[in-house]
């Protein structure tokens, strides 16, 4: 009987060859880095010194929202676009032939996700602190931080539902059309007070709205329960999981039958 090489060796070494591999590629692993710093700077830092009536810092509000974007961001672009581009590569029929389970696989995917994402979140806060002024306890920071993290599990899913139902020339179009407008639609932008009625309706039904709750509600802004965020949380998420096992399972059975 063969022996069966222990998973955390190859889990880890797998994590390894995801972060290597993503931070190769500028085009995620620069935008995934800067691209949120460039948005707090053209959306927040005017108005980062200021307060709402309520006492709750303008600057940490929008820093809070900005930091579930790039998080985000990360799991639906990272997934997304990169599994697309893997398929086509068929670097998923070579995976096959090796003796690493999938399970490793995608696990090492979602954790290669989660390091980037805090990278990005913390490269966000301190430009936050540094440049725009913002003070908070840094128990706030790892708050955040910590509830983005738990909560990205609906957009690590959508990610995987795009990545597996579309190519790698219509992934990154799909990814931009869905998470974008998600993101201005939700508030992560400007507070959703100041988006048009229309879209204030529409907002408490969208995945990243109960995403930024979690976020909002960290810098002491008032929100929604966290038990509701959640609830919609997983919902979205059983819902992207179902689309991506069945997009999955469609390719599985096109190329191994």
């Amino acid at each position: 009987m063969s022996a069966v090489a222990p998973v955390l060796p190859m889990l880890l070494a797998q994590t390894r060859s995801e972060l290597v591999t993503r931070w190769r590629v500028p085009a995620f692993s620069v935008t995934s880095l800067a691209l949120p710093i460039l948005f707090y700077t053209f959306f927040a830092l005017p108005f980062a010194r200021q307060t709402f009536p309520n006492g709750v810092s303008v600057g940490a509000y929008l820093l809070a929202s900005f930091a579930a974007y790039a998080v985000g961001s990360v799991m639906v672009y990272g997934f997304g676009i990169n599994v697309a581009i893997e398929r086509a590569q068929k670097v998923d029929v070579l995976m096959r032939a090796t003796p690493v389970p999938p399970g490793v696989v995608i696990t090492a995917k979602v954790i290669g996700a989660l390091v980037f994402s805090l990278f990005s979140v913390i490269l966000l806060i301190l430009y936050g602190v540094v440049v725009a002024g913002v003070r908070q306890d840094l128990s706030v920071w790892v708050d955040v931080t910590a509830r983005l993290l738990v909560g990205s599990l609906p957009f690590v899913t959508l990610g995987f539902a795009i990545g597996y139902g579309s190519g790698p020339n219509a992934a990154p179009a799909l990814a931009n059309i869905i998470y974008l407008p998600l993101s201005f639609a939700s508030g992560l932008f400007m507070p959703v007070s100041q988006l048009p009625g229309f879209v204030q309706r529409m907002a408490p039904y969208l995945p990243s709205y109960h995403y930024g709750q979690l976020a909002w509600s960290a810098v002491g802004a008032p929100t929604e329960p966290i038990g509701v965020s959640l609830a919609w949380l997983a919902g979205y998420t059983a819902l992207f999981l179902a689309i991506a096992v069945r997009a999955y399972r469609r390719e599985e059975t096109r190329k191994f039958g």
